[in-house]
């Protein structure tokens, strides 16, 4: 913007300004109208943002649904989903379509799915991934490893599960499966 303007290009200032603010809407829409967690919808937001600056699309399945959360409970899922959508915009940079989807269901628990294009996890590091300090991207220097190792410990607190798989179009399928949440509404009435 500040280029545009200092050659005086206005017009060209306000058609992008239109489009930036078009699409942040579209962005925010699509969040808000499936997670009513306002916390957990402005990550997702933000890291719908983020993946585009890095080529990546991160898309939200149109089925996923999330309601309030009780604040404690929100900041886990958003650990969560922040280090699981993190290695999957890292690993599915440059790939062919460049592809995160996230699934949130909390109809029946909280299942939390993240999809990426990247070149998935080798069968032989599945389990061992999970352990801190491991990480199965190459040529990386330390303070790697954590973020999966953080997801599991958060989600044995909820006496959850989380598994890594082949994704339907390649890549890895990250889940998550918490039995039980609290909701805000439920933190509520306690």
């Amino acid at each position: 913007i500040s280029g545009l303007v200092q050659l005086g290009e206005y017009d060209s200032v306000r058609d992008l300004v239109d489009t930036l603010t078009r699409r942040r809407a579209e962005i925010n829409d699509a969040v808000t109208r499936r997670i009513s967690d306002p916390a957990v919808a402005a990550l997702l937001i933000a890291k719908t943002s983020l993946a585009a600056e890095s080529g990546v699309a991160l898309e939200l399945a149109s089925e996923s649904h999330l309601c309030a959360l009780a604040p404690a409970v929100a900041t886990d899922v958003i650990t969560l989903l922040g280090n699981l959508i993190d290695n999957a915009v890292e690993v599915s940079v440059g790939s062919e379509s460049a592809l995160v989807a996230v699934r949130i269901d909390d109809r029946n628990g909280l299942t939390i799915a993240v999809a990426d294009s990247g070149p998935g996890v080798p069968e032989h590091l599945r389990e061992e991934i999970f352990a801190r300090g491991v990480t199965s991207k190459p040529d990386v220097p330390g303070g790697r490893g954590i973020g999966l190792a953080l997801v599991r410990l958060v989600t044995a607190q909820y006496g959850g599960s989380v598994s890594v798989t082949d994704g339907d179009n390649g890549g890895a399928l990250f889940a998550v499966r918490l039995p039980e949440i609290v909701t805000a509404q439920q933190a509520a009435h306690a």
